[in-house]
């Protein structure tokens, strides 16, 4: 078999006429993508079928090329990722980890959750990417605030605690050093 494989007998492309055009020398074929056909010397037309083989099969346009239609037309320009969706994100985490100090990571990422809703309402407006990080910093940011509510209340329960039921005995008027 001879590769390129050729049509059966009868067969022809539209693509190309059974003779060549008047003044017009054969073709033997495209030379490559993005090339023009080479001259025929021996005069054979059609030109066999040419088929992509290798590392372009699935992509048959010229490497260092966007694909046709790209930067202008059918898919436009790639969306953009919200900035504020992102820093949502970052301010609940960064949150997230401030509860270790006594919980007062819970009030930053409060912020950070709030950025959240801010960001979401600006990708429905606007039609940017980063619905899903704007979300993920909403979930972190309320559970990390709520926590941080819930450690500062128990400092301060712990607190309130301890004051009330401490067992000195001083009354604060006399005793041995006066």
């Amino acid at each position: 078999m001879t590769y390129p494989p050729q049509q059966p007998e009868g067969w022809s492309d539209p693509a190309y006429p059974a003779h060549p055009p008047a003044g017009q020398p054969p073709v033997s074929g495209p030379a490559g993508p993005g090339y023009p056909p080479i001259p025929d010397p021996a005069g054979a037309y059609p030109p066999p079928m040419a088929y992509p083989v290798g590392k372009d099969a699935a992509y048959p346009y010229a490497t260092g090329y966007p694909t046709p239609g790209y930067e202008y037309g059918a898919w436009g320009a790639p969306r953009k990722t919200n900035g504020t969706a992102i820093a949502s994100l970052v301010v609940s985490i960064i949150g997230a980890f401030g509860l270790a100090c006594y919980g007062a990571g819970g009030l930053l990422a409060a912020v950070g959750a709030i950025l959240g809703h801010v960001a979401r309402r600006q990708i429905r407006t606007n039609g940017d990417d980063g619905d899903g990080l704007a979300l993920a910093g909403i979930i972190t940011g309320w559970i990390a605030t709520a926590l941080g509510v819930a450690i500062i209340a128990f400092i301060v329960i712990v607190i309130v605690f301890a004051v009330n039921n401490s067992s000195t005995t001083d009354t604060g008027v006399g005793g041995p050093y006066y």
